[in-house]
């Protein structure tokens, strides 16, 4: 007898298969009349749902803790990034930027610019139009004869810098001279 296991007589494993939980089928189903959600309240109605971190009308817990401290994820800048493994890959003649990168799905999805990184190897010449490169990635891109172009990407200002504080504030009225 071969121990192989073949489709004609391959098992699910043992423990692995059981029935399925029939609700609401009466005491019959093994679950009884109230299908294993109790006896009333709100957990119990179809429906009754509570949503996370409710705690039933007490002031929630993300609410009594004091909120301190600057988070910085709204100025974040976040990067697309892209290896020269996959650079070399490219069939893409002339300068590549994001719209070619896009174009031949190495970037996808909503990103602030694209980042060289220097993943992998590079054996042609590349010439580069990118928001960011890492110092690796320059340094093969410079040995295979290729060109980098940084161009300027998003920056967000200090919000007290002289500037954004010209933008905002309201030039001061001035008063009148007494006769």
């Amino acid at each position: 007898m071969s121990s192989s296991i073949r489709l004609h007589n391959s098992k699910p494993r043992p423990g692995s298969r059981h029935r399925v939980k029939r609700l609401g089928c009466g005491e019959s189903s093994g679950h009884g009349k109230t299908s294993g959600k109790g006896h009333k309240g709100q957990k119990a109605r179809s429906g009754g749902s509570l949503r996370l971190g409710f705690e039933g009308g007490q002031m929630p817990l993300i609410r009594r803790l004091p909120k301190r401290g600057f988070n910085n994820t709204a100025f974040k800048i976040a990067y697309a990034p892209v290896n020269l493994g996959d650079l070399d890959k490219l069939t893409i003649s002339g300068v590549i930027d994001e719209q070619g990168l896009r174009k031949a799905g190495l970037v996808n999805g909503t990103w602030d610019g694209v980042k060289v990184l220097g993943g992998g190897e590079l054996t042609k010449k590349l010439s580069l139009k990118v928001d960011a490169i890492s110092a690796s990635a320059r340094e093969k891109i410079e040995k295979a004869g290729g060109s980098i172009e940084l161009v300027a990407t998003k920056i967000y200002p200090a919000r007290n810098s002289a500037k954004v504080l010209a933008k905002t504030s309201k030039p001061a009225k001035k008063s009148a001279p007494k006769a």
